[in-house]
């Protein structure tokens, strides 16, 4: 599979080296440089410095022939304009979309887009840790 991912933080990074490994092509962007340095030395995907929220920008990354796109940009508003971009501009068929606010990813899973939200996710985390049985030996 050919996967483009905006933002290379910690998610992104961890997402696109896991890809990597399991032999897709993948091209990661983000606008620092730097962050390049959280991917694994072994990383045998592109490195590409520039915004994902850019029209051409996209098109140089080859967006038109990416399978999917996934965007792991810290912020909501660039995660969105990427993502709509990507699959009602370019046609890309698969496009994830990492939203932190739940209401906002519930409205743009309607328009759409597959999305997630960690805060939810976090938040039933916490909620089943607190509810979960301890396991034997542990104390209260």
């Amino acid at each position: 599979m050919n996967v483009v991912i905006m933002g290379c933080g910690r998610m992104g990074s961890t997402v696109a080296a896991r890809l990597s490994n399991e032999g897709h092509h993948v091209a990661i962007i983000d606008i620092n440089v730097h962050a390049f340095t959280r991917l694994p030395a072994d990383f045998r995907g592109r490195r590409v410095v520039g915004s994902g929220t850019d029209h051409q920008f996209l098109e140089e990354v080859g967006i038109g022939e990416a399978d999917a796109f996934i965007a792991l940009a810290s912020g909501d508003n660039r995660n969105l304009l990427a993502s709509q971009r990507a699959k009602h501009v370019f046609g890309v068929t698969t496009v994830v979309t990492r939203v932190k606010d739940p209401l906002r990813s519930e409205l743009f899973e309607e328009l759409g887009l597959r999305t997630f939200s960690p805060t939810k996710i976090g938040a039933d985390l916490a909620h089943d840790a607190l509810f979960s049985e301890l396991s034997p030996g542990s104390e209260a």
